[in-house]
């Protein structure tokens, strides 16, 4: 496991999203409501534009096109009009810093 720093936590307020890019690849940053920070593919897998420009409300977050939303921990969808699940990476909160796997895939 390599965890690479990508942010600090105080960028991302609870119900806030970054979009960064790691080895060409975007990745959403999120905070819940609970506080918790997660990792996931930024393309949404229906209509494959920017889940860091959605909502998050709760553990989950709404793409802003078509309003499908996604389980934070899991990737999973949990309404139409996807179905298929987007990644989700290993990252933590440490020192202030947020910190990210980019080829640890959890779900």
């Amino acid at each position: 496991m390599t965890m690479i720093d990508v942010a600090a936590a105080d960028e991302v307020a609870a119900g806030a999203t970054m979009r960064i890019e790691v080895d060409n690849h975007e990745i959403c940053i999120a905070r819940d409501s609970d506080g918790t920070i997660h990792a996931i593919d930024d393309l949404c897998t229906h209509g494959e534009v920017s889940l860091a420009e959605g909502e998050v409300e709760g553990c989950a977050i709404e793409c802003w096109l078509h309003g499908s939303q996604f389980d934070l921990k899991t990737g999973r969808p949990l309404s139409p009009p996807a179905f298929e699940p987007v990644s989700v990476y290993d990252c933590k909160e440490i020192a202030g810093r947020i910190l990210l796997d980019p080829s640890t895939v959890v779900n």
